[in-house]
């Protein structure tokens, strides 16, 4: 069965990613990934020392943007859990970016 990915549904998530999650190239990583997924969006660490972010795209993209951050992450980088959830508000960004 083929999909038509015209008619596949934009979707936003927030995100909090937990762990060793900073000054391990995390973000870098993220927005790599999200530009390879096409996604558009943002990721920033927090002073908590998690990061954070919002992203937006296509439905199947962001499930294995989902499953990049809190399964694999960047080469160094420990995480523990991931928190997800849907956001009412698309991303403004152009691509995906680096807050700092």
């Amino acid at each position: 069965m083929s999909v038509n990915l015209d008619d596949e549904k934009i979707v936003s998530i927030n995100f909090e990613v937990f762990g060793k999650v900073q000054r391990v190239f995390f973000r870098k990583y993220t927005k790599l990934e999200g530009k390879k997924l096409g996604l558009r969006g943002w990721c920033m660490n927090t002073p908590e020392g998690t990061v954070k972010g919002l992203a937006t795209g296509r439905e199947s993209q962001i499930e294995k943007f989902k499953d990049f951050l809190e399964h694999k992450g960047s080469p160094k980088s420990k995480i523990d859990h991931a928190v997800f959830s849907l956001s009412d508000k698309e991303a403004t960004e152009k691509e995906f970016v680096v807050y700092r």
